[in-house]
């Protein structure tokens, strides 16, 4: 664990972002550009700011190691959105700006006065990012969408969880959130790249259940050429291969991943296990064989994995190269070699709280403009003083009128 450097030779050096969207997607969009050099003031309301700065565990600051994390790099400014003054400071700023972030539900900017066809006429260069849970069309348009719902909409809850059992979370409640961000931070570089060679802006229209429903691999053409409907399988089960799981090992809480998905990664397998001959068995030798006696395959797998170890099966599958891996938490990540050497934790100063926080790395890795992290989320409000008077040129009577109306 290392503390970040400071190094402004960024690829984003020179954007500058508004990010008015809340809790994540949007957000986390926001906040890799921001990693990889852009400005980004985070604009919030100035009661209670960003609902993110409530969710997670709290720190003696009275935000959030979750705000601390999500809302790294980014300036923040507070303005209410909901008066004229507001507005036309907001307006203001989106003259100066690169990118707008936001995640209202269809309809809301345009009731404050800030449509798309007047944003785009105050900065024709514009580019917006709207994140939401079904779109800015359709008949779902304007229900509220959270990643959980994005999640069941999409197809993924249904298909987590052991047979005929209740469906559970995948993994994450945020999954679906996180993936829209990947996807709307994509839509702005190339969105960025367009106008680059035309000079003009446009928006991306992001849709959480969207994001969650791409990543669904052939689960759409499987249903309309032939009427399968996946079903849940559990910890073992797969449609294209086998072994393909988690097992169990003699430590309590302690499982490890397998995916031999090809009949040469079975063969390091059976070696690992000490039972060569199972790759050339009548039963097991092949694919198809191997998913016809899924149960016997399995059992064998687990029956070994359960006699060891967990770092005993990672130690004979290493050898033969087969494919497997622990079941981490978040301890066991602490623990990991992989992760210091790779650097994905990282320990960053916070001035307030007279400690380090760590938090994930930056990813993904370039080799000549790494991105960085500058600092965590900031104090609500900490940076509208700066941005008004150095970006807008606004005088300290002007920003002293607009507190007393408490429009910032």
């Amino acid at each position: 664990m290392t503390t970040p450097t400071n190094d402004e030779n960024l690829p984003l050096s020179g954007i500058r972002v508004i990010d008015v969207a809340t809790v994540i997607a949007g957000p986390y969009c926001a906040g890799i550009l921001g990693e990889f050099g852009a400005d980004v003031l985070k604009v919030e309301h100035p009661i209670g700011g960003d609902i993110c700065r409530k969710y997670g565990t709290p720190t003696q600051r009275g935000d959030t190691l979750a705000w601390l994390s999500e809302a790294r790099n980014k300036k923040s400014v507070t303005i209410d959105l909901h008066r004229r003054e507001g507005v036309e400071v907001f307006k203001k700023l989106i003259e100066k700006a690169d990118v707008l972030c936001e995640n209202f539900r269809p309809g809301t900017l345009e009731k404050w006065g800030l449509p798309w066809e007047v944003l785009r006429e105050i900065n024709p260069g514009l580019i917006m990012l709207r994140v939401t849970g079904y779109g800015q069309t359709g008949p779902y348009k304007d229900r509220p969408g959270f990643a959980r719902i994005a999640h069941a909409v999409g197809g993924i809850a249904y298909l987590s969880g052991m047979p005929k059992g209740t469906p559970v979370t995948p993994g994450s409640t945020t999954l679906g959130d996180y993936l829209t961000g990947i996807y709307g931070c994509l839509g702005v570089l190339m969105a960025l790249r367009y106008r680059e060679q035309t000079g003009i802006g446009q928006y991306i229209d992001a849709a959480l259940y969207e994001s969650v429903f791409r990543c669904t691999d052939e689960l759409a053409p499987a249903y309309a050429m032939f009427g399968q409907v996946r079903e849940r399988h559990g910890p073992t089960h797969n449609d294209f291969a086998c072994p393909y799981g988690h097992f169990p090992t003699k430590e309590d809480g302690k499982w490890v991943a397998i995916a031999c998905a090809t009949d040469k990664l079975f063969a390091r397998l059976a070696e690992a296990m000490g039972r060569p001959e199972l790759a050339s068995s009548s039963l097991y030798g092949d694919q198809k064989t191997r998913l016809e006696n899924r149960h016997d395959v399995n059992e064998i797998v687990r029956d070994w994995c359960g006699s060891l170890t967990r770092d005993e099966v990672l130690k004979r599958c290493n050898a033969t190269g087969a494919p497997a891996g622990p079941l981490n938490n978040i301890a066991d990540i602490f623990g990991d070699r992989q992760f210091h050497a790779r650097r994905n934790l990282v320990s960053v100063d916070v001035e307030d709280l007279g400690e380090t926080v760590i938090v994930p790395n930056v990813i993904p890795r370039l080799s000549e403009t790494p991105g960085r992290i500058r600092h965590l989320g900031p104090k609500l409000g900490e940076h509208t003083d700066l941005v008004l008077t150095d970006l807008l040129g606004m005088s300290a009577d002007e920003i002293g009128e607009l507190r007393k109306k408490r429009v910032i």
